[in-house]
This record gives structure tokens, C-alpha cells and sequence, in this order.
């Protein structure tokens, strides 16, 4: 059983299109920006963490496969556990999940130990922003949903502009377990926060049969959409996963310029966030197209660009505002293109989708790496891994063009009034 994504949960949107935002999507994206964190600042700490706990640097890379993995076999599960649960209960539980996640990180004496608490650390991951997302979107007008969503991913953004260097930094002035003891902090403050400014429900949900909830996931334009998802963001991650051997040992950078470079790709994440959020919400389509070619332009270019210094920390830019281009409207084609009754579910599922992709991409790199052409190759088999994605944007894309798969969203004014909500 499970709660309907319906916008009679939560405070009604302002109206005007362009009033201000409410102050609780700033609250979503304070969690948002420690979720990110400790998703991301890992790939700032792989040498140390794989010196300290004896293990190689694939092994080291597998942490990020195994959050990943753990976000998406949490995000449904847990979205169906808390159906019946208030969204804002369910968001401070997921922050304290979180949070003990990190301490556990912090303490543990050993690669298993720790591989255990990242998956922990994950079960918050795709719940709260799969209800996050759902949430923003219940509170702003029809024509801002996709920059509600951009404007909550944003914590995602800004965990990597100053997150992640600054973990980084940590880890290499005091120790890697220093960097979760850090993160573990900002949860508390994010649950605090949460807790304070997100809304109350107005009204108890209605639960809706779990055997509805599926039918309206299983929709052939939302599996498109999750497929896309995973495939077109996988490159980005067969990548980012291995961004720190690759600025050392390809371009040439000592592992002190790591944090700042991270930096440049941080403010990249923020600008194409921003961008793709707003293009998503004028053409959705299109921006969803447009935003996955950019990525693998990105990819495959900057295979040549690893061996020039200015070149590498522009094309880091580069990479930053591409792979957060496609978020948006990624997040915002899976809720339109489900009924209702499986907002909440979809849109934990896509978020699972994102990290299945980040999974696939870590895994990738490593076996790119270890077994195939190299580190040096990892560029341009991402911008194949995207393409795919690319391929499966169009078709759905067109399909919805032509009309062959009626899609929720345009089933009616009553429906579509209740799934932009």
C-alpha cells in the first residue's frame, strides 16, 4: 500500500508563475546537499582509503558501486514501507538513517565494515529524494516544477562544489575517517532544518493498492524513462567515479590540486542544473535530447583534452554542467509520464535508476581499467554508454510525439492536474 503523489498532501502552490519559491525547497536542499556529500566524497578519498584498508583501487571503486546499488534497492522498498507515513516523518527518519550511516563509516576498522555502512548510509538516498522531488514539485505552480526539482538537486550541486573538495581536503590533512565524521555533522544540522521549515501534510494520505501503484510504474513511457536514466548517466560516473587517478596519473596533477579542480567540475553541476531545469520546463522533449547529446560530446572529446592541463580543468567544467543538465528533466519526463497513484514510487525509482547508472558506470571504469584498454580509454567508452542512453531518449521521444503511447499526462485536465502535483 502506498500514498498517492497528490498536492492536497501539502501547503497549495502560490499562485503567479514566477512567485518566490517557498523556503521549504531550501530545507530539502540542505538534506539534499548531505546526501550528496557523502554520495560523492568518496571519490576525492579512493588512494587513501584503499592505502589505509589495504585494498586495490577497483575494490576501493566498488564503495561507490555498492552505494549505488544499496540507493537502488532501498528507494522502492523503503518508499513502499513509508507509504502510509507522513512525507515530512519520512524525510527526517531517512536524515537520521543517514546520519548514523556516516558514523558508521567514520569507526569502521575495515573494508567490509565500511562497505556495509555505505550501503546503510544509501537507504536514505533514493527515498528521500524520490519523496523530495514529489514534495518540491507539490509546492510551486505548474510551469516550476522542473526548477523546484533543479532547485532541490541543487544540494546535490553544491555537496560537490564545496562538499567534496573540502572532504577531500580533510582526508588528506587528517585522515579519510575525519571526512564522515564531517558529513555525519551536516546530517545532523539537515535533519534539524527538515524537521523546521518542510511543511506538515495537510491531510492524511489515501493508501492506494500496491497492485495500482505498480501498474502505473510499469507504464512502457515510465520504464523508457528509467531506462534512459540509467544508460545515459552511467557515462558520467564511469568517469567522475575515477576522476582522482585520472587528473594524477593522465594529466599530470599532484593529488593536492584534486580538491580545487573538483571545485570547477562543482560549479559546473550547479549552472547545468540550473539550465536544464528551466529548458525542461519550456520543452521537455527536447531538453531531455539536447541535454544527453551535450553529455556525450563532453565525454568524448575530453579524451583528447586529458593531456593538456587548461584543457582538462575547462573540459572538468564542462562535464559538470552537462551531467547535471540532464537531471532535471530526466526526473521531471518519469513524473509526468506516471499516473498519479505512482508518483511517489516512480520517482524513488528513477532516483534508484540515477545509482543503478552510477553502479554500472563505477563497475565499468574499473573493469576499463583493469582489463580493457585503461585508464586512458574510460573518456570515451562513458561517451558510448551515454549514446545509448541518447538512443533511447529519441524513441520515447517520438513515440510520445506521434501519440503511440498515451501517457498519463495527457489522458485528461483532471489527471493532468493531479500528476503535475
Amino acid at each position: 500500500m502506498h500514498a498517492p503523489s497528490s498536492s492536497a498532501d501539502l501547503p497549495a502552490p502560490a499562485a503567479g508563475g514566477r512567485a518566490r519559491l517557498p523556503v521549504a525547497l531550501y530545507a530539502l536542499t540542505v538534506g539534499a546537499f548531505g546526501i550528496g556529500t557523502t554520495e560523492f566524497v568518496i571519490m576525492g578519498l579512493l588512494l587513501q582509503v584503499a592505502a589505509d584498508l589495504q585494498v586495490g583501487l577497483a575494490a576501493a571503486g566498488l564503495l561507490i558501486s555498492g552505494y549505488a546499488l544499496g540507493v537502488f534497492v532501498g528507494a522502492p522498498v523503503l518508499t513502499i514501507a513509508t507509504g502510509r507515513m507522513p512525507r515530512k516523518a519520512v524525510l527526517v527518519a531517512l536524515m537520521l538513517i543517514f546520519t548514523l550511516g556516516n558514523i558508521v563509516c567514520a569507526i569502521a576498522p575495515n573494508y567490509t565494515v565500511l562497505m556495509i555502512a555505505r550501503v546503510i548510509t544509501s537507504l536514505a538516498h533514493g527515498t528521500f529524494f524520490g519523496v523530495g522531488a514529489v514534495v518540491a514539485t507539490a509546492l510551486v505552480p505548474q510551469d516550476r516544477k522542473a526548477s523546484a526539482i533543479s532547485i532541490m538537486f541543487t544540494g546535490l550541486t553544491v555537496a560537490t562544489l564545496l562538499g567534496v573538495p573540502a572532504g577531500a581536503w580533510l582526508g588528506l590533512q587528517f585522515g579519510w575517517r575525519s571526512t564522515f565524521w564531517a558529513v555525519a555533522a551536516i546530517g545532523v544540522i539537515a535533519t534539524v532544518v527538515i524537521a523546521a521549515l518542510v511543511p506538515r501534510d495537510r491531510a492524511k494520505p489515501e493508501p492506494v493498492a500496491l497492485r495500482r501503484e505498480l501498474s502505473a510504474v510499469l507504464h512502457p513511457q515510465v520504464l523508457l524513462g528509467l531506462l534512459m536514466t540509467v544508460l545515459g548517466f552511467a557515462g558520467v560516473f564511469t568517469v567522475y567515479t575515477f576522476i582522482q587517478p585520472i587528473l594524477t596519473s593522465i594529466s599530470g596533477f599532484s593529488e593536492a590540486t584534486v580538491s580545487p579542480i573538483l571545485l570547477v567540475f562543482g560549479g559546473g553541476m550547479i549552472l547545468g542544473n540550473l539550465i536544464g531545469g528551466r529548458f525542461a520546463d519550456k520543452r521537455l522533449a527536447t531538453a531531455l535530447i539536447a541535454t544527453l547529446i551535450a553529455l556525450a560530446a563532453v565525454l568524448g572529446v575530453m579524451t583528447f583534452a586529458l593531456h593538456d592541463k587548461i584543457a582538462t580543468v575547462a573540459f572538468v567544467g564542462l562535464l559538470g554542467v552537462a551531467a547535471f543538465a540532464t537531471v532535471p528533466p530526466l526526473q521531471l519526463w518519469v513524473l509526468q509520464k506516471t499516473d498519479p497513484a505512482g508518483q511517489n514510487l516512480a520517482s524513488s525509482l528513477n532516483i534508484g535508476a540515477f545509482n543503478l547508472g552510477n553502479a554500472l558506470g563505477a563497475w565499468l571504469g574499473g573493469a576499463v581499467i583493469e582489463h580493457g584498454p585503461g585508464l586512458g580509454a574510460v573518456t570515451w567508452v562513458a561517451a558510448l554508454v551515454t549514446l545509448s542512453g541518447l538512443v533511447l531518449a529519441v524513441v520515447a521521444a517520438r513515440l510520445d510525439a506521434k501519440g503511440r503511447v498515451v501517457t498519463p499526462h495527457t489522458a485528461g485536465p483532471a489527471t493532468a492536474a493531479a500528476c503535475a502535483g
